[in-house]
């Protein structure tokens, strides 16, 4: 087996090193040169075509979102970048990965982690998935004929659309909320898998992109129409019951499979809500995480609609392929077509 061919490139020696030490430690990847900078990176990127970088965020001379532009434009390769919980950190962090960066790993203690070990799975396995992407299939719009949707009979006057997503979810999710329409009122419940802080980062890059009102979910608020409510990175997102209004409940029970917050958790809650028209869309990532909430979902309202994105544009098929193979798709979507099947599925019925 060929191993995967890794450039790192931060400005910290010490970092440079602990990253290096961690994926060679794994026979699947070999590190195969290191950068002190965007600059050097670019050079040794052009000399020796790598299959994976790593790229700091912060770095002098040419920082890490420069490099990632030219990359992206020159030579298009996977990108994970490195980034500290700093506000300027998680905003270019955000950046980066809707502009072309596959994923992400947050750096535990500031841009120079002593503890940099303690992440070495996340690390490893981050590595090796981005490793699989091929970045310039989204690249290009696709010309397609409008998806036919009507044909899924709304019975109620009310509808919501539920979303999970993963790697790649940001720029997924980017796409799909540009993509709704000026008088789109349904409310939109997202889980996006990312750490605190970060789904704050988001909610305010997409709200300040989007005519739609898009926030970071507060526990107990009512659900409205025309908002966008994201998942805070740690917390578990429900949905239950308040009069005749829906609220929003945030908890910190355990992690499901991993995740905090969970699709599943936010899908099994959602069954519990009544007369309210479901769309449940799910998009990139990795693993399996919505599709025990569809078949909750599904068997406590069948008639509840499930987009999956397709092979073609999902820049990990792992979620998406998931929910698939739970027989309870519906449709299965080109990200580009996604945000006009949301509009095609709830513009006969209004909000909450």
């Amino acid at each position: 087996m060929t191993p995967i061919r890794v450039i790192v490139i931060d400005d910290s020696a010490f970092m440079r090193k602990m990253i290096t030490d961690i994926l060679d430690s794994d026979k699947r990847i070999q590190v195969i040169a290191t950068a002190r900078n965007g600059e050097e990176g670019i050079k040794k990127i052009k000399l020796l075509a790598p299959d994976v970088v790593t790229l700091d965020v912060e770095m002098p001379i040419m920082d890490g979102l420069t490099a990632l532009s030219f990359i992206m434009k020159e030579h298009p390769i996977p990108v994970v970048m490195l980034s500290s919980l700093t506000k300027e950190g998680t905003k270019n962090t955000l950046q980066a990965i809707t502009t072309g960066a596959v994923d992400f790993i947050q750096k535990p203690s500031g841009s120079i982690s002593l503890d940099i070990a303690t992440i070495k799975q996340e690390i490893v396995k981050k590595v090796v998935a981005a490793a699989n992407v091929d970045v310039t299939r989204n690249q290009a719009q696709i010309e397609s004929p409008d998806p036919v949707a009507k044909s899924n009979k709304q019975r109620y006057s009310r509808s919501m659309v539920l979303v999970g997503s993963s790697t790649g979810g940001p720029r997924a999710l980017q796409r799909v909320i540009l993509d709704l329409p000026e008088d789109f009122t349904a409310p939109v419940l997202i889980v996006q898998h990312m750490p605190a802080g970060f789904t704050k980062s988001l909610a305010e890059r997409l709200n300040n992109l989007s005519h739609l009102h898009i926030k970071e979910a507060s526990h107990g608020e009512i659900v409205a129409d025309r908002t966008v409510y994201i998942a805070p990175g740690g917390f578990h997102m429900k949905l239950r019951k308040v009069g005749t209004a829906t609220a929003i409940e945030l908890t910190q029970e355990e992690e499901r499979f991993g995740h905090r917050p969970s699709v599943d958790v936010l899908l099994e809650s959602a069954a519990e809500i009544e007369k309210v028209n479901k769309i449940v869309v799910i998009l990139t990532g990795m693993g399996s995480d919505g599709s025990r909430g569809i078949i909750s979902l599904k068997q406590k309202d069948p008639e509840i609609v499930v987009l999956a994105e397709s092979e073609d544009s999902a820049i990990i098929y792992g979620m998406p392929k998931a929910a698939v193979k739970t027989n309870a798709v519906n449709h299965i979507v080109h990200l580009h077509q996604m945000g006009n099947m949301i509009h095609a599925l709830t513009d006969k019925s209004g909000g909450m």
